[in-house]
């Protein structure tokens, strides 16, 4: 895994690459063409590719079958802030680590280990997004909006999505390397899952950390309401339950700072996200419980409204 995310950021780490050039290298890596595509969006600050890739597995629903489908998104604002800032940005690592796991489950595929469910990759790039203030430390912004992001990054058929963010730009959490975050679907914070929590501490070798979710977090951006970052926004997008995995540091870090990728984070980002895919797939692990989700909606009614953009306070423009 190590040996993709060095190609990966390295691609990524240029201030002319786009969507094209990391289809171009997932084809090589494939063997094939037609499993990954980029799309060009411009918004008001700019513009970005994003980047889809889908890996069929062997019973999932590209080739008929129904295996459950696994959603992995790399979520940033940008791979670069530039002018601004030269070089490859702590924001990236979300589209570093999910571009390094399509690779690495391209190239499984390609030497006969497939998985038994689809997996669809999701991220975007560009070199060249806005920064934006934020506290305690600076972020990176995006060229187009999250709900923009959303539709391009969240698909119907995601069964669960695996959200993979930067979110180094806090001081609440106090840890190198990854944090697991609880499950959030349809307006809810459940539970952290157990399998995930097993299945993240074998990749990393350590004991499980997980990091607070507050009801803001998990809330559209554009409400007025302090975020910690993005990593939870697909939950606002989909019905599927929303799992982050964030990729931090033990001191706040700004989103637009270079030289503060840390490759080995990345690769067990990305290592994560391919065990994830193969035990999901072929039914071995659940983001969330149906039977105590299906309970809580009984005795508490949907949260389903903090999804959406609320009601307009008074005197609001």
């Amino acid at each position: 895994m190590l040996k993709h995310v060095l190609d990966v950021v390295e691609l990524l780490d240029d201030p002319k690459v786009t969507g094209a050039d990391v289809v171009g290298y997932l084809d090589r890596v494939a063997g094939e063409t037609g499993l990954a595509s980029s799309t060009t969006v411009r918004g008001d600050k700019g513009a970005t590719d994003f980047v889809q890739v889908r890996v069929p597995g062997a019973r999932g629903r590209a080739s008929g079958g129904d295996a459950p489908t696994l959603g992995v998104v790399g979520r940033l604002g940008g791979v670069g802030a530039r002018p601004e800032m030269i070089g490859f940005v702590s924001d990236g690592d979300g589209a570093a680590a999910a571009i390094a796991s399509a690779a690495k489950l391209l190239s499984m595929r390609a030497r006969g280990d497939v998985l038994p469910g689809d997996v669809v990759i999701s991220t975007h790039v560009c070199p060249s997004a806005p920064t934006r203030p934020h506290e305690p430390v600076p972020f990176m912004d995006s060229p187009v909006d999250i709900a923009t992001m959303n539709a391009h990054e969240v698909t119907d058929d995601m069964d669960a999505v695996l959200s993979i963010d930067t979110t180094r730009g806090n001081r609440i959490i106090n840890h190198k390397g990854l944090a697991l975050s609880p499950t959030v679907k349809q307006g809810w914070v459940l539970r952290v899952s157990d399998r995930l929590g097993t299945l993240l501490e074998t990749v990393t070798g350590e004991p499980l950390v997980t990091y607070p979710v507050t009801t803001q977090d998990i809330t559209p951006y554009g409400n007025g309401a302090y975020h910690i970052n993005s990593i939870l926004q697909p939950a606002t997008s989909t019905d599927a339950p929303v799992v982050g995995l964030a990729i931090v540091a033990a001191t706040a870090v700004p989103g637009c700072a270079t030289g503060a990728s840390h490759e080995i984070d990345i690769a067990a980002a990305a290592r994560f996200a391919v065990e994830v895919g193969k035990e999901f797939g072929a039914g071995q692990l659940a983001f969330h419980d149906q039977a105590e989700f299906d309970l809580l909606l009984a005795r508490y009614g949907s949260l389903a409204h903090l999804q959406t953009m609320g009601n307009r306070p008074s005197g609001a423009a």
